[in-house]
């Protein structure tokens, strides 16, 4: 793992993953990687943001995904955000989209799993899958290697989480399982197979 890293005035801490600086298209970006060997899915591999401490407000941040050269089939380039993430990073809240399932994808069941939202521990993907919980996806027009804008609006145990320039939600939640006490930090999500390009983090909070 890489020690901290600065980008645009703010420093990041890698959380299981490599974090670096690299530079794409002539711009210099943050770079997210989760190591091969760590094929996990929805547990804490992300860059956090050094002294973050979030309760209510406004996420928004660029995403860009690429995958790495071993990814396989199920590697959807799974990219996106954390917020609420203890100081041990052993619980947190996170959104992630899934591009690889977006526009370009011909399989019409995994298109509608386009974007995520879970809680760590215990709340992941595979728990609402297999307790037939479509409430926490949803679908999206996007695509592999094209920039993404992600905004989440969180309140409470309420969250709204927006797509590009969609004037309404992507996905709705209602309830997050964090409960709507939790306060933390915000990371920069990626999981199996993504190398995550990220730029223009912007957080606003509301207390």
């Amino acid at each position: 793992m890489t020690n901290s890293v600065i980008f645009q005035d703010q420093t990041y801490i890698p959380v299981g993953t490599s974090v670096g600086l690299t530079e794409l298209d002539g711009e210099q970006l943050i770079r997210v990687v989760k190591p091969m060997e760590n094929t996990e899915p929805d547990v804490p591999t992300y860059a956090r943001l050094a002294n973050s401490d979030f309760h209510n407000g406004t996420i928004e941040v660029d995403v860009r995904a690429r995958l790495m050269h071993w990814a396989d089939i199920d590697c959807r380039g799974f990219i996106g955000i954390v917020f609420r993430a203890s100081e041990g990073d052993d619980r947190f809240e996170s959104f992630y989209v899934r591009p690889r399932n977006g526009r370009s994808c011909t399989e019409p069941q995994r298109r509608i799993h386009t974007m995520q939202y879970f809680s760590y521990p215990g709340y992941t993907f595979a728990y609402f899958r297999e307790r037939g919980m479509s409430d926490y996806e949803a679908k999206a027009d996007i695509e592999m290697d094209e920039w993404i804008h992600i905004k989440a609006e969180i309140e409470g145990i309420g969250a709204k989480f927006y797509v590009d320039d969609m004037e309404t939600p992507s996905l709705v939640v209602n309830e997050m399982f964090g409960g709507a006490e939790v306060r933390g930090g915000i990371g920069l999500y990626v999981d199996n197979g993504t190398q995550g390009h990220f730029r223009n983090l912007r957080v606003t909070c509301a207390d």
